[in-house]
């Protein structure tokens, strides 16, 4: 098993949900963060005053998804984030040893 984490630009939301909809994910967890990368972030101006701001709001994406389902799955968000412009976010792949459902007890991939 995988948890893909993904951070996006928060109007690409919906579009991500609905693709990984479509390749069969069943859920998924999303958080509002704030962060900056390549971007550094911007300036704007407020009441003529002009301040910079370092943190742009994103949406961390998390989705535990069984192995046969990473590439799948990562190639959705590829394809549903995507702008082509900087600052459309990042996608990590690391391994999940253990799920655990706390209504049944199930255990990894029947926890899915």
């Amino acid at each position: 098993m995988k948890m893909v984490m993904a951070v996006i630009k928060p109007f690409k939301l919906d579009d991500v949900r609905e693709a990984l909809a479509e390749v069969g994910v069943a859920g998924i967890t999303a958080t509002e963060v704030k962060g900056f990368g390549r971007q550094k972030g911007h300036t704007e101006l407020y009441r003529g005053a002009e301040y910079v701001v370092d943190f742009l709001p994103k949406i961390k994406l998390e989705i535990a998804v069984p192995d046969d389902q990473v590439e799948v799955v990562t190639e959705a968000i590829l394809k549903a984030a995507g702008t082509g412009k900087i600052g459309d976010g990042k996608i990590f792949i690391s391994d999940l040893e253990r799920v655990v459902r706390i209504r049944t007890g199930e255990l990894d991939a029947d926890a899915l």
